[in-house]
This record gives structure tokens, C-alpha cells and sequence, in this order.
């Protein structure tokens, strides 16, 4: 029996330590990196020395590093999916043929040895011992020459040498527009280890997820280039940098120049240089520096002059509705080929409308907080970068362009409408490589998404969802944050139960539709027979207008949140009995004789994501008082 009792503990124990050993951790590194480049070839040289942390409660026997440069060949996975895909990024393909009988061909297919992209590891050593690699594809595997136990530090040193690949995606040289360099993924990047073990995903032109840490770096160019970088410029007086006039370059001595820069607390490090860039600072309200590098091109310094007062306020927004930016700058810099967000920084192209300028710098900036404050794994969940950043860009365009519109996220309603009515729909959960068509991630990322943010406004009220991106900033700013995690800070913030709503509209690809089947009623009472055709659950608010013209909201609250929505403000609130996912229907009575309303509507706000409109209202019919819908 003491055998017995004593083996039952030895479990009970065990599976105590399993269940406490889930607390948050996260690795940390720090990279110091010195590279040269040579601006006539586009190669460049470089040594890193990296301090990585192991904060995991495993051991680590090795580790991967990212080698991204390397899918700019005409052999890599990225091209091969480039190939592939029903539906190819138009950025990345050329017409060899015309308009008429047009050839569509892969941009990477076509590159020459002088234009791939390329990073190849020379040396990589452990504390000083030599280490054994592979280059395969994209990803350096490394076996280890000593395990890293938990709460361990190991250094590793290395030279790497690296060509820039022609400007096909995000990265790479000569631009449309002519910018020189765009050094986003230029690099050797250690993979993220977090609970779910290591992420070492190829590079195929989707997304990232990177290590937080401190970066010291030093670039070596052309002393007639400007750079605009992550971090913060050490040495402006030894390059002669920083004390001009607004908007005018300087001549500098010597043939080449070595800028200096440290960036805490991120995780990624991105670099543009052109030999004609305007550099333009702002102060914003709240002290951080702005700055902004862009062409000296007559034809957009207008819109670039005017979009940096738009920045500040757009800083502004997202300070109030996220939390504030934590850095003490932030640069907005022509390159790249479209948008992408960085560390402290983002790459835009340039030569667009003020309004598309704008719209642009509020998306990739607003990915400052949803990414790189807010990291989650962007392959593993892509919509919570891309759906939550469309949703707060958008509102903060509704206000700060002066739009003022009642719902600034139609366009994420209406992606969101064609996406699930394609029959083709794959879940949010889905890897963002492994969508079949392009289309199908923008819409499930991008479109879905914000939507998810937006009706969960509708689920627990507005003044809760504006509460619970601040405490998910609060709660989870320099960290990895899953799903669950966002969850979790909504349902402390409302009090509702909120794992279905998570479930439901993330992992499968359940729809909402809920309809007006038939309105009954007499002197006394008007009977409304609800259904619910859809197998995603939600809770109803049933806005009815009286022939008066007075208006009262009935709410019905979903069973299984086990809570009920706050009355909004100046509305005549009336709530109902719970309705349980398990009865597709549901009768709504309202003590109010049928003669007296004039409409009934399921979710007056469109808020509601619900697939069929046409069924969601009722109109008092003009003859013989009979029903009509649409």
C-alpha cells in the first residue's frame, strides 16, 4: 500500500511540474555585426557575434539560423512556389510576352548569377570551438559543440558574406523607383525556439518571426550614401551626418564611411541606402523623432512634405488606442516594393497619391505595436498581425483623414463576404505558406482578420474591445502572444466567456447566419421566429423600430459566453432569454401589438459578420399590413 501511495505521489508530482512548467519564457539574443559593402558588385562582407540566451526550461542540443537572401535563386523553394501557385504575386513575375499573348514568367527564374541574392557562411564558431553546419535552402542547420542548458549564455562568432539580390520582394537593390539598397533579411538571423520548439521555417516570401534581443551594427559604404536605419545613429559627427539643413545632403571625405548603430529591445534590424536621399525630421507631441528618407525627386516631395505632420498624428492614435511607442524614433523610408514593416522603421514605396502615402504609412506603421510590440508568430498567425494591424490603421484613417464614417472596416467585411462564399476558404489557422492561392491568405489575413476585431466589438461593446487592446498591449508588449493570449486579456476585460468566439471564426471555417423566419402577432404581443442557419454561434442584438419612430434594442445573449452585453449608451436596452447553440431556433416576443412596429433588424450595425443580409430584416408591409422581407 505505502508502494502504491508512494508511486501515486511520484505521478501526482510529475504532473504538477508539467502543468506549472507552462509559465511565459522567451530566448533573448544580442548580435554586435560589422559588414562592408561594396556598392559597385552589391556584395558585402560581414562578422557577427551573437550572445544567445537560453531562457527555455530545455536543452539545446542545436541551433538554426536563417540564410533569407538565398531564395532570390532561380533553384529555391521560393521560386518554386513562385511557380506554382494558381495566383503569383505580380511583383515577383514579368510578361515576356504582350499584351495580347502574354508569357507570365518568375522574375527569380530570369536572375544571372551577378543579380541573385545570396548569404553563405564562411566560419561559425561555439566559445571558440568550430561547429558543424549546412546550408539547406534558406535555413543553417548547426549542430552544437556543447549543449545550451536552461538558463545558460553561449556565444557564437561567425563571418558570412552575402549579394544583394535585384529588388524582387521586400528585399534587394535598384528598386522601380530607384532606390539603392533595401537591407531587410540581409543577415544571418537565429530562429526562434519558444514552447512549441524551433521555428525555422524557409523563406518563401510570406512572413517572420525573430528573437527579442539588442543589436549593436556597423555598416561600412560609399561615403556618398545615406542611410536610414533600425536603431539609433552613434557616430553622426564622424560621418558628418545629422547637422545639416532639413532636407539638403552633405558632401563627405573619404571614400567610404562606417555608420554606427544600437537598437534595444527588438527583433529583426533593417537598413535602406540611397545616394539621393532627402532626410526630413519631425518631433511628435510625445517626443519621439520621426524621420523620413525619400528621393530627391521633385515629384513627390510634396506629398512626402505633407504626409510627416499625418505621421505624427497617426503616432498619436496609436499611442492612445494601443499603448505608447516605447522607442525614441521611428523613420519612414522609400524602398522596397510595396510596404513592409520593420524594427523602428518601414519601408514604402514612394511615388503614390497623398492618400495611398498615407494609407500605407498608417498600415506598416501601425504594425509597430502589432509586431514588432506585440510579436506574434506571423506564420503561425498571421491574421493577428496583418487583421489586427487593417483594423486599427483603418480606424485611425477614419479619424485622422477626416473620413468619419460609422464603419471605416467595410472593405474588411466585404473581403471577408467574398472569401467565405468562395468555396474555397481555408481556416485562420492554416501555416501562411500553406495557403493554395495568395488571394485566399490576403483575405484570410488581412480581410478576416480585422473582422475578427471588429465583431468583437459587436460581441462584447465597444468601451471592452477599446479596454482590451490596451491591457493586451499592457500584458504582452515586448513578447510573443498567442491567439489564446488575446483571448484571455478579452475575457478578463468583459467578463464573458469567449473561447467559442476563438474557436468558431479561427479554427474552422463556420459561418454566421442568423434570419427573420415569420413575425405573428395580436392586439398584445408580436412573436418574432428567429433561425439560426449558420453553424458559427453568436449573440443577437434585434433592433426594432416602432411606427412612432422611437427605437429599442432586444438583446438576446448566447448561452454558452454566460454573460450579457452592457447597454449602449442612450439605447433602450431590453434584455431577453439566453439562447443555447443546440435550438437552431428561436422565438422573440416583445409585449407591443405588430400594428405598432414599423421594421425589425437583426444587427442594425453590420457589425455582425452574417453572410446573408437579405433574411436579417422585416418591414411592415404598406398593404393590408401583411409581411414583407428583405
Amino acid at each position: 500500500m505505502k508502494k502504491i501511495l508512494f508511486r501515486l505521489l511520484v505521478i501526482s508530482t510529475g504532473l504538477l511540474t508539467a502543468q506549472n512548467n507552462t509559465s511565459y519564457w522567451q530566448q533573448h539574443v544580442d548580435y554586435k555585426m560589422e559588414v562592408d559593402m561594396n556598392v559597385e558588385n552589391f556584395r558585402y562582407t560581414g562578422v557577427q557575434e551573437l550572445t544567445y540566451t537560453n531562457n527555455s526550461p530545455d536543452t539545446l542540443d542545436r541551433v538554426f539560423y536563417h540564410l533569407y537572401f538565398n531564395a532570390f535563386q532561380p533553384e529555391s523553394e521560393m521560386n518554386a512556389r513562385l511557380t506554382s501557385v494558381p495566383d503569383p504575386d505580380s511583383r515577383m513575375t514579368m510578361n515576356k510576352g504582350t499584351s495580347e499573348n502574354p508569357e507570365i514568367v518568375s522574375r527569380i527564374s530570369e536572375l544571372s548569377p551577378e543579380q541573385i541574392g545570396y548569404l553563405r557562411v564562411n566560419s561559425l564558431t561555439q566559445d571558440g570551438k568550430e561547429l558543424q553546419y549546412e546550408e539547406v535552402g534558406t535555413v543553417l542547420e548547426v549542430e552544437l559543440a556543447e549543449s545550451i542548458l536552461p538558463g545558460e549564455k553561449t556565444t557564437f562568432n561567425m563571418q558570412f558574406e552575402g549579394q544583394v539580390p535585384e529588388q524582387i520582394r521586400r528585399s534587394g537593390r535598384n528598386s522601380s523607383e530607384g532606390i539603392a539598397l533595401s537591407m531587410s533579411q540581409w543577415y544571418p538571423k537565429l530562429a526562434e525556439y519558444d514552447f512549441e520548439g524551433w521555428h525555422a521555417d524557409s523563406y518563401i516570401a510570406r512572413e517572420f518571426h525573430g528573437v527579442w534581443g539588442d543589436f549593436d551594427v556597423k555598416i561600412t559604404i560609399d561615403k556618398d550614401y545615406i542611410l536610414g536605419s533600425t536603431g539609433y545613429l552613434r557616430n553622426p559627427e564622424e560621418i558628418g551626418y545629422g547637422y545639416e539643413e532639413e532636407g539638403t545632403k552633405v558632401k563627405r571625405k573619404g571614400d567610404k564611411l562606417t555608420w554606427h548603430f544600437v537598437a534595444p529591445k527588438v527583433h529583426d534590424f533593417t537598413w535602406a541606402a540611397d545616394p539621393e536621399y532627402i532626410h526630413d525630421k519631425l518631433v511628435a507631441e510625445d517626443g519621439t523623432v520621426l524621420h523620413f528618407l525619400y528621393k530627391d525627386n521633385d515629384e513627390i516631395k510634396e506629398n512626402w512634405k505633407k504626409l510627416q505632420p499625418k505621421t505624427a498624428e497617426l503616432l498619436a492614435f496609436f499611442n492612445e488606442h494601443i499603448g505608447p511607442y516605447p522607442w525614441d524614433q521611428y523613420s519612414v523610408v522609400q524602398g522596397g516594393d510595396g510596404g513592409m514593416e520593420y524594427a523602428m522603421l518601414t519601408l514604402i514605396t514612394g511615388e503614390r497619391s497623398f492618400g495611398s502615402l498615407v494609407g500605407v504609412t498608417a498600415h506598416e506603421m501601425a504594425h509597430a505595436w502589432f509586431q514588432h510590440l506585440l510579436a506574434t508568430n506571423e506564420s503561425k498567425h498571421e491574421w493577428m498581425d496583418e487583421g489586427f494591424t487593417s483594423y486599427i490603421s483603418s480606424e485611425a484613417e477614419n479619424v485622422i483623414m477626416g473620413e468619419s464614417v460609422a464603419n471605416p472596416h467595410t472593405n474588411s467585411y466585404r473581403g471577408y463576404y467574398y472569401l467565405a462564399r468562395s468555396g474555397r476558404e481555408q481556416p485562420q489557422t492554416t501555416h501562411a505558406d500553406r495557403y493554395a492561392l495568395n488571394g485566399l491568405y490576403g483575405a484570410a489575413a488581412y480581410s478576416k482578420g480585422a473582422v475578427f476585431l471588429a465583431q468583437l466589438g459587436y460581441v462584447i461593446g465597444e468601451e471592452n474591445l477599446a479596454k482590451t487592446l490596451n491591457r493586451y498591449y499592457d500584458e504582452w508588449k515586448f513578447k510573443h502572444p498567442t491567439p489564446n493570449d488575446f483571448i484571455r486579456v478579452a475575457e478578463k476585460v468583459s467578463g464573458a466567456e469567449l473561447d467559442w468566439y476563438l474557436m468558431d471564426w479561427t479554427q474552422t471555417t463556420n459561418t454566421i447566419d442568423y434570419s427573420i423566419n415569420s413575425v405573428e402577432g395580436d392586439e398584445e404581443n408580436t412573436r418574432i421566429n428567429l433561425q439560426r442557419a449558420g453553424l458559427m454561434p453568436m449573440p443577437l442584438d434585434i433592433d426594432v423600430t416602432y411606427t412612432d419612430g422611437s427605437e429599442e434594442t432586444f438583446y438576446i445573449p448566447l448561452q454558452m459566453m454566460r454573460w450579457e452585453k452592457p447597454a449602449e449608451e442612450g439605447t433602450k436596452w431590453t434584455v431577453k432569454d439566453d439562447w443555447a447553440w443546440g435550438f437552431p431556433t428561436y422565438q422573440l416576443e416583445i409585449p407591443v401589438s405588430k400594428d405598432k412596429i414599423s421594421s425589425i433588424e437583426i444587427d442594425k450595425s453590420k457589425l455582425m459578420a452574417d453572410i446573408n443580409r437579405e433574411n436579417n430584416s422585416w418591414e411592415k408591409s404598406e398593404k393590408n399590413d401583411q409581411d414583407s422581407s428583405n
